[in-house]
């Protein structure tokens, strides 16, 4: 059984769209080593406008599937918008304006 902390895990502002967040890992729940994590059966595709990217992270000795990792971009009403949903990774979510100047930043100053 994974340990439970790694189920809650939010990580903010951090998107991986590959590799994965080692410091949740504690060790594989079916063999219970500790050993480096591969990544297995990625695609790419794009839905309504929105690049989308899954993958698994597999234990390396025994081929577990730890989690599946998915990852979304889309670009909307003038912002990069970024997600990300995995047991391992945890979860995040950014948006990023594509202008020079964020202006919710600057409504943020008044």
């Amino acid at each position: 059984m994974a340990k439970q902390e790694i189920c809650g895990a939010r990580l903010g502002h951090t998107c991986l769209e590959n590799g994965s967040y080692l410091m949740n890992f504690a060790s594989c729940a079916q063999c219970n080593k500790k050993e480096m994590i591969n990544i297995r059966n990625k695609e790419e595709r794009e839905e309504e406008e929105e690049q989308v990217i899954t993958y698994e992270h597999v234990c390396q000795n025994c081929d577990h599937v730890i989690a599946e990792h998915e990852y979304r971009f889309c670009v909307d009403d003038g912002y990069q918008e970024y997600q990300m949903t995995c047991l391992l990774c945890g979860s995040g979510e950014d948006s990023i304006s594509i202008l020079p100047d964020d202006p919710r930043k600057e409504m943020e100053l008044f």
